[in-house]
Formats: structure tokens, sequence, C-alpha cells
């Protein structure tokens, strides 16, 4: 089945113990698969198991995925003791000094700069790529549905103008037929019959146009990435189609000519959004 190479998935999901969750992918055309990730500070060793599950499903594409995650803060009081103790002593020698009878009250002492710190953890590691692994595999199957959809519609415009394709190639070949005879019994003398011939005769490029339009229409059955072999084929017949109008001697097949690079022009542009 022909798949595009653009579309768009996304998942996300609340995870106990830890919090939301969010995975988006999406992807355009590109020649080969070039996978850029996104991902929150701290999470950047995910990025090698990310792309290996890309991988599987993906084969041609920009693929820009980005990871949301919005986890719960695991807080932790901690006491720099070392510091309150020295606070507690020079207090008390300046409280000495300066004659101060009031008492050192611990709310104080507490609050003094460096005393209390709150230490923010995040639990993640082998934790959160358990919950996160089902999350980009459902959004990585969103984009190769799209993708697949859209591809179906790039199968039937391309079945399409292949046939337009052919139909026109036939018109050429019997024109052809036609016309080469009428204008060779015109020439009276062999030797000029036999130039004209050798420079107008278009039956060898009639005959690759007619193999590579029925090797296109065979390549768009295939299952798996044939976007490059597609766009090969359209090349060849581009290279066929432009000999075929140096040589034409009717107005008729320049005509079918032009119809023709028109159709594998339009032809080309789908084929670069294809997997």
């Amino acid at each position: 089945m022909l798949k595009s190479m653009t579309g768009f998935g996304k998942s996300e999901a609340n995870v106990p113990a830890f919090g939301k969750v969010g995975f988006e992918v999406r992807s355009v055309n590109h020649r080969f698969l070039d996978i850029a990730c996104h991902l929150p500070e701290g999470f950047a060793y995910l990025e090698g198991r990310i792309k290996k599950e890309i991988e599987k499903k993906i084969k041609r594409g920009r693929v820009t995925c980005l990871v949301n995650i919005i986890a719960k803060q695991e807080e932790k009081v901690l006491i720099n003791k070392r510091l309150l103790k020295e606070y507690y002593f020079s207090l008390n020698k300046l409280k000495r000094q300066l004659k101060i009878k009031e008492p050192l009250r611990m709310d104080t002492l507490i609050d003094l700069p460096g005393v209390l710190t709150v230490e923010e953890s995040r639990n993640h590691g082998n934790r959160i790529w358990r919950k996160l692994r089902p999350l980009i595999n459902a959004a990585i199957t969103a984009l190769a549905q799209t993708r697949t959809k859209e591809g179906s519609a790039l199968y039937l415009d391309l079945k399409q103008r292949n046939e337009e394709l052919k139909n026109a190639l036939e018109l050429i070949s019997k024109r052809f037929k036609k016309v080469i005879e009428e204008k060779v019994n015109l020439i009276p003398i062999a030797e000029e019959k036999a130039a004209f011939i050798k420079s107008s005769d278009i039956t060898e490029e009639i005959i690759r146009l007619r193999f590579h339009i029925n090797n296109f229409k065979k390549k768009l059955k295939k299952t798996g990435p044939v976007g490059k072999e597609l766009d090969f084929i359209a090349q060849e017949l581009s290279r066929e189609v432009n000999t075929v109008g140096a040589k034409s001697i009717d107005a008729i097949i320049s005509s079918s000519v032009v119809d023709m690079k028109s159709q594998i022009e339009k032809t080309r542009e789908q084929l670069q959004n294809v997997e």
C-alpha cells in the first residue's frame, strides 16, 4: 500500500504516581528518514529509545517528535546542621558581647539563610519509559494511519495520471505509423527516405515508454517504501518523452507530447511526498 510522508499523531495520559505525560509526532517529506526529538530537561537519555520505536514503522520522511512530561515532584527537606551550629555559637557569642538576655529561638535559627533547603527529585528512568513507550507507539500508529490514508489518495491520483500517459502514448504510436508512412511516400529518393526515417523514427522510444508506464503501474502496488523507485521511473519517462518531442514530425504528436510532459511533471510533484 502506497504511503504518504505527511502525517500527525498524538497521545497523552495521566500516569499514577508520576504526572501527565504526552507524546506528539509529525512527519513531512524528506529524501531519507530524519528524526528529531524534543525532550524535557533531564530526559535526553530517552532519545535513542524513541528513535528505535519510530524506525520500526516509519522508513522515510523528516519526523519531529515532542515529549511533554509534567511530573509530580517529590520534595525532601534538608537541614544544614553544620551551618546551623555555626549560626548558634556565633549568635550566642554576640549575645554575651552585647549582654542580650533574650534566648535564641529555633524558628529564628531555621529562617537564617542556608539552614533549610527543599530538594526536588524526579522519579524517572526505566519507570517513565515503561509508561511512555505505549503512548509513543499509540502516536506512531496514528501517524502511520494518516500517512496510509493520504497514501491511498496519492495512489488513485498517480494511477490515473499513469493511465493518461498510457492513452497518450497509444495515440502517439498510432499517429506515428500513419504519419511516417504518408511522409515517406512523398520522398522520391531512397537515400533521403532512409535519412528521414532514421532522424524521425520513435519506435524505440515508444517501446521504452510503454515498458516504463507498465513498470510504474506495478511499482504502485508494491508493499513498502517505493517513492524513490517511482521517481526514478518518472525521470526515465521524462527523458524518453523529451526525445519523442525532439523527433516529432507532426502537430498532433507534439501536442500529445506536451500533455505527457505535463502529466509526468505533476506525477513527480506528487511523488515528492510518497514514502
